[in-house]
């Protein structure tokens, strides 16, 4: 068996190993299931309820990836003009840092004022709450392109433009992978924290819902389907950067070996 295969055995094993100290401690203790839940609980009311969840996964699931869609241009969008602009950062930044330290908790208030209940509060919670990150690695992937770099390409004569298009924004990617997946675990929070204020679909509406009739393992399992996607689209994130962005990792493969 190979490393890498070892590695991912031996991490398979401690997540069943945490669920199954989980179902022990639980049925040790007679820990009460408004409490805790166990692990065979949560997963016995996702199979059960699942034809009735499937619809409201969907929402949360669209609802998040339009959110972060929307995110990800405006991000990329100011990260360009900031990486770019001494003018720009000086002026974006601070207020960029003092609207990211408002918990988003407060503005669904006023979306739901502007916009009324329903998906479009949750859509601009999940960009409100996602974008950021993308903002910042990708200005700090165009800060880090070397002036001396910038002078010989001026010197063949390519335009700020082509120094951009060319270097700048490729030399970015494994900045920009890397807030994408931070940036979608955040979407899910925006969305999921708007549906338990102003939505009557989605998983944030379902534990919320489950929570106000003490219906604790439908609460878990919601949070089990929001963890499952999270991991998705990380997965899917992480295959994508390796394919687009082999190149950065070349040297640590070579180091490896």
């Amino acid at each position: 068996m190979s490393e890498n295969l070892k590695r991912k055995f031996w991490a398979a094993a401690l997540i069943l190993l945490f669920f199954a100290g989980w179902e022990v401690f639980c049925i040790a203790s007679g820990m009460s299931d408004l409490i805790l839940p166990r692990p065979s609980q949560v997963f016995a009311t996702l199979v059960q309820r699942f034809p009735i969840l499937w619809p409201h996964i969907l929402q949360t699931l669209a609802t998040t990836m339009l959110g972060f869609g929307l995110g990800v241009a405006l991000g990329v969008v100011l990260g360009a003009i900031i990486g770019v602009s001494r003018t720009a950062y000086d002026t974006a930044y601070p207020l960029l840092i003092g609207f990211s330290s408002i918990p988003k908790v407060a503005v669904v208030p006023i979306f739901v004022l502007w916009f009324g209940s329903g998906t479009v509060p949750a859509v601009l919670t999940s960009l409100a709450i996602c974008f950021f990150p993308i903002v910042v690695n990708i200005a700090t992937g165009l800060a880090t392109t070397e002036p001396e770099m910038e002078d010989v390409l001026k010197a063949f004569g390519a335009s700020k433009l082509d120094i951009l298009w060319n270097v700048g924004l490729p030399r970015t990617m494994p900045f920009f992978f890397a807030s994408l997946k931070v940036a979608v675990t955040y979407a899910f929070v925006g969305t999921v924290l708007a549906e338990t204020v102003a939505s009557n679909r989605g998983i944030g509406n379902v534990m919320m819902t489950a929570s106000s009739n003490f219906n604790v393992p439908l609460v878990f399992a919601g949070l089990f389907i929001l963890a499952g996607l999270g991991v998705a689209l990380y997965v899917a994130f992480s295959l994508i950067e390796m394919r687009v962005t082999g190149w950065a990792n070349r040297k640590n493969d070579f180091a490896a070996a």
